[in-house]
């Protein structure tokens, strides 16, 4: 018997991503009826909040999972997923900091993890065919384990939502159906993302009620000022207090949230081809990569830089497009790693009114010369050396100038142009 190989004379089984919400309670028991399959329940932690763990574990076994496997994954989550998303500056459509993009990996881990362990060969997901969930889950899981197979009974099995409340009254399982948020919201410690309901008119405005994490930046408290500490590209202190990476999205989402920092509404490209109105709020994650740009500012050789940002861009349509585990990817990710290198030092920003402003950095690995930068007595610059620089850089648009003219193909300076008054 192999390890995913469940013991003779049992059933098939299915390792379920379950939340705890009406869908996925009452998928536990569809996919038994429609597959004759066992459920075993995967509930993981990402710092969404909500219910404990513990609770979220007995509801899946009072509805029907044979098993359930539960994770606290918030410090693993920080670390191995946010913290290369900073490193990267990953901002999709340079906006959105890959909210649901990020967890979505770590959660896949442990679905394979959970199958593994408990000799399931498919894994189910709550995801619709619409939405780019449904390609991160399921290439994911098929990255990390080619034998899996997938399924997801909203797409697949016609578990709509009025049938979800139908069939978890009928069995009386322990789950709210009567409760209506007319949002579809996912969040996590990096932050939280909301759509459809009236956003989905691209003229309505939210309401002050699709926010939670952010406060309303028009009346906001006084002026916050923060010192945040880096080292080789990742968040150590916060002024002058050591943190895990945890510790400082936390922090940095309470005090930039309650400035209104991090509120996003875009129209956003999705994967499968659709434009979708979104909504995010992530303070603390745009915060701190306002503060890991300014500080590669300083530290970062400018080629080097300029490079990095076609890298990041790449970097982060994978990791939105679901390729986290791909090989392109992890070779990314080694050019990310080296960048970070002397992506050390400290940071100063003031955050106030929806902004979090750059006021002050200072680094040991700072290529920043002041000697050569001011403009004052002691400046080491030699000037003169810039003229024969400007003859050699200009040179070959000169030539190429030169022949334009030559062959009738020069610039028209006729009348009514600038350079002709």
């Amino acid at each position: 018997m192999t390890e995913n190989t469940p013991p003779a004379g049992t059933k098939d089984r299915v390792v379920l991503a379950y939340s705890g919400g009406l869908d996925t309670s009452v998928a536990i028991g569809w996919i038994g009826e429609r597959t004759g399959a066992e459920v075993i329940a995967v509930a993981v932690d990402v710092g969404q909040g909500g219910e404990d763990l513990e609770v979220v574990r007995q509801r899946a076994l009072d509805c029907g999972a044979v098993e359930a496997y539960v994770a606290d994954a918030r410090d693993e989550f920080a670390e191995e997923y946010c913290m290369p998303a900073l490193r990267a500056n990953a901002l999709y459509m340079d906006s959105y900091p890959l909210v649901s993009a990020l967890s979505r990996p770590v959660i896949v881990k442990h679905l394979v993890k959970a199958a593994r362990q408990f000799g399931a060969g498919t894994v189910a997901h709550g995801c619709t065919g619409k939405g780019n969930d449904q390609v991160r889950f399921e290439v994911g899981i098929t990255s990390l384990a080619p034998d899996l197979k997938c399924i997801a009974p909203v797409r697949d099995l016609a578990l709509t939502r009025d049938v979800a409340i139908e069939y978890a009254n009928k069995h009386k399982l322990p789950i709210e159906t009567t409760k209506h948020n007319p949002f579809s919201i996912d969040q996590n410690v990096w932050g939280r993302a909301i759509e459809t309901g009236f956003l989905e008119d691209i003229w309505n405005e939210p309401t002050k009620d699709v926010y939670s994490y952010t406060d309303d930046p028009t009346y906001p408290p006084l002026p916050d000022e923060v010192v945040l500490t880096f080292k080789e590209g990742i968040p150590v202190a916060i002024d002058g207090r050591p943190v895990t990476p945890l510790q400082a999205i936390q922090e940095m989402n309470r005090r930039a949230g309650a400035q209104g920092i991090g509120r996003i509404d875009i129209v956003e490209d999705r994967l499968v081809g659709i434009k979708s109105r979104e909504v995010y709020e992530a303070p603390g994650a745009m915060a701190l990569v306002a503060a890991h740009k300014e500080l590669e500012n300083v530290t970062i050789e400018r080629e080097q830089a300029r490079f990095k940002k076609t890298v990041g861009q790449r970097w982060t349509e994978l990791v939105y497009d679901g390729q986290w585990f791909s090989p392109l990817k992890r070779s990314l990710d080694a050019f990310v790693d080296d960048t970070q290198r002397y992506v050390s030092g400290e940071i100063r920003m003031v955050l106030h009114g929806g902004r979090a402003t750059v006021t002050g950095r200072r680094s040991e690995q700072s290529l920043y010369d002041f000697n050569l930068a001011t403009y004052d007595t002691g400046d080491a610059y030699d000037q003169s050396q810039a003229k024969g620089f400007i003859e050699i850089f200009g040179l070959t648009t000169k030539l190429s100038a030169a022949r334009d003219v030559k062959f009738g193909n020069g610039v028209s300076f006729g009348e009514g142009s600038l350079s002709a008054r």
